[in-house]
């Protein structure tokens, strides 16, 4: 049982350590909620732009999501609607081909604990294969297929692809993302916050 306040619970959060020895640098880590938040988006973990800003999402990635979202910077930004919770709080670092996964050990130690202190979520955006693989049954076995089935988990989930630049190539392999989905997705953000 969380027995913290939020705002004790973040602030042991930002003081965490518990990776220290596996991160190339000192670990920062990235997290904003509000108990008032209706949404919540989980993604993979910050990259190297928003380990260095400390604001989430503030990179190419986080601009195409909140196109795909159909909210403007201050709306997203606003905790009160709209909370950001990654699967790893601390940017892992470079691996041989993009970024190193999350670490594995932040959401056992933090994502329950969190919910716990946010009552208002009416639906979690679950952004990349990390974050479903954490949160959704394995009914569906691979990204695209979750993405497609997105209305087997809802209303509680909305699976997602990574908005990376990197996933451009799948977007114009499976155009009934933008053609479909996307506009769900917005109607129902603006119908949430």
């Amino acid at each position: 049982m969380n027995n913290l306040s939020l705002t004790d619970l973040l602030a042991e959060i930002s003081q965490c350590q518990h990776c220290a020895s596996k991160l190339p640098h000192t670990p920062r880590p990235v997290v904003r909620v509000a108990k008032t938040a209706s949404i919540l988006v989980i993604g993979q973990a910050p990259g190297s732009r928003v380990h260095a800003s400390g604001t989430p999402w503030d990179d190419p990635s986080g601009e195409r999501l909140r196109d795909w979202m159909g909210v403007d910077s201050e709306t997203f930004y606003d905790t009160s609607r709209i909370a950001i919770m990654p699967m790893g709080f601390c940017y892992p670092g470079k691996g041989k081909s993009g970024d190193l996964p999350p670490r594995p050990e932040c959401a056992p130690l933090w994502h329950e604990r969190l919910l716990q202190s946010l009552p208002g979520i009416q639906l979690t955006l679950l952004i990349g294969s990390y974050a479903q693989n954490y949160y959704l049954d394995k009914t569906h076995s691979t990204l695209t297929a979750r993405v497609a089935a997105w209305q087997d988990y809802m209303p509680n989930y909305l699976p997602l692809v990574h908005p990376s630049p990197r996933n451009t190539h799948w977007l114009q392999k499976n155009p009934w993302f933008q053609a479909e989905l996307i506009p769900a997705l917005r109607d129902i953000i603006k119908k949430s916050i």
